[in-house]
């Protein structure tokens, strides 16, 4: 019976020997397809999210506000931003500004936590009210689909390019249109931050 297999395992690996057939095994996953044009509608907000309670948010549902969309971090220089974060969500959460962190570990290792630790810090620390998300990749080959959406030149072609660390600041108008990025070192609470702010929640709803 062994003879018999071995004999079979001989004829068939000089069979695809002969046709120049190869068998190949890829270990590695492949990284999500990256998204190389706009949603079907929504633009910026036609996408879905989960929230840091693990419930499905589809941003979609915002459409009609302004939303500034902000990768956040728990262990950086720049973590007192969630502070003036804050102050423009209570200043402006009732004339239709929505704030959504999106926590990532992309630089530094600076959000290291989990979800829970994640939404205890911010609650406790900045007493955050505004919409906090999962923590997500806003870089490499395991970006997330909306920040793919956010960076590339084919689908945000005025405010592409790389996230370059945390606190990157992306402005969305009513209508789902990308409107403004402000690095992370531009303060929420700086006046160009304000005015754009300001500007786009004088426009009215679609």
């Amino acid at each position: 019976m062994r003879r018999n297999l071995l004999v079979l395992t001989v004829v068939l690996a000089s069979a695809m020997a002969a046709t120049g057939q190869e068998v190949k095994r890829d270990p590695t996953p492949k990284p999500a397809e990256p998204v190389t044009q706009a949603p079907a509608a929504g633009g910026a907000l036609g996408f879905k999210l989960t929230d840091i309670d693990g419930k499905e948010v589809d941003l979609a549902s915002y459409k009609g506000d302004v939303v500034m969309l902000v990768n956040v971090a728990s262990r950086c220089g720049l973590t007192p931003q969630y502070e003036q974060l804050q102050a423009l969500h209570e200043k402006y959460a009732g004339k239709g500004l929505r704030i959504v962190g999106v926590p990532a570990n992309n630089f530094g290792g600076q959000e290291p936590g989990d979800n829970a630790a994640i939404k205890e810090f911010c609650t406790h620390k900045y007493k955050v009210g505004f919409a906090m998300m999962s923590k997500v990749s806003v870089q490499g080959e395991d970006k997330c689909p909306l920040y793919q959406f956010l960076t590339a030149k084919e689908t945000n072609p005025k405010f592409a390019g790389e996230i370059k660390w945390n606190f990157t600041k992306f402005l969305i108008g009513r209508d789902g249109t990308v409107i403004a990025r402000f690095e992370p070192r531009t303060k929420p609470d700086s006046d160009e931050v304000v005015k754009a702010i300001e500007a786009a929640l004088a426009q009215p709803k679609p």
